[in-house]
């Protein structure tokens, strides 16, 4: 399926003139996502993505809501255009209310942060992975994201997780028009391929870093964050609760520590 597709549209500029192109438009499409287990099909959300790399987004989903822990807990995925079954194994015990309930609340739900903090603490690593951090190597990554995401640069209009080596060197990145689809898909892949928790290295998202976000790094096993964009209070309070490096406004000059920054080099007060 195409993540992109161009449509006519009329350029206006400031002297009046007018044009009519063909511009490039980042697709956004439904996708059911459900669980099938011992023939109980169930659908746990819907949400708006980019086609493309569904199983992906699918299993990360799952695993950042708690559903499974381990890539045998899924025995198949079957796709289809607009909808997704992840089978799960006979040997796990899901608990359906949980996931009708889709266990951790986002910002906008109106659940409280002490509620939601407890409730990611509660399902989250013991500590994240502690490392240090170059300044250096922190400046230079939304450069190396941007110049992996093929579909921004034909639509301008799509977000990106991107997973570094503390050296800067990039691993693997996914694009998405949702933010959080973006990482459900680079975590998904992960999952997948038996690679969480993620260990020492830097997860750059191309936006801001909001409370869901953050979570699904914590429960993922990753250490260090870097936003392009400004971090929420909630997420600078679970980054602290776990001692998570959270950079934020980062930049080719400059950038933002909020949690962890005797992490980056020379560590200061």
């Amino acid at each position: 399926m195409e993540s992109s597709f161009t449509t006519p549209v009329v350029r206006c500029f400031a002297e009046g003139n007018r044009l009519v192109v063909s511009d490039a438009v980042a697709v956004e499409e439904p996708l059911e996502i459900r669980v099938v287990h011992r023939g109980e099909r169930r659908t746990v959300a819907v949400t708006m993505r980019t086609p493309g790399a569904d199983a992906d987004l699918a299993c990360g989903f799952l695993f950042t809501e708690g559903a499974v822990s381990e890539p045998a807990d899924i025995e198949g995925v079957e796709s289809m255009e607009s909808a997704i079954d992840i089978h799960l194994s006979h040997a796990l015990q899901p608990d359906w209310g949980q996931m009708d309930r889709h266990m951790f609340m986002s910002s906008s739900c109106g659940v409280c942060g002490k509620t939601a903090l407890a409730a990611v603490r509660a399902h989250c690593p013991a500590q994240a992975p502690d490392f240090p951090v170059d300044p250096a190597v922190l400046r230079a990554l939304p450069e190396r994201l941007r110049a992996a995401q093929r579909t921004f640069h034909a639509t301008g209009g799509i977000h990106a997780a991107g997973w570094f080596t503390p050296d800067g060197t990039l691993i693997d990145h996914a694009e998405d028009v949702g933010r959080h689809n973006a990482l459900d898909k680079l975590i998904g892949r992960r999952f997948q391929a038996g690679g969480v928790p993620f260990g020492e290295g830097i997860l750059l998202l191309s936006g801001r870093a909001s409370f869901e976000l953050i979570q699904k790094a914590r429960l993922a096993g990753i250490g260090a964050v870097a936003a392009v964009g400004a971090p929420s209070s909630l997420a600078v309070e679970l980054a602290a609760d776990g001692d998570l490096l959270l950079v934020g406004f980062l930049r080719p000059e400059r950038f933002n520590v909020y949690s962890g920054a005797h992490r980056v080099t020379p560590a200061f007060a």
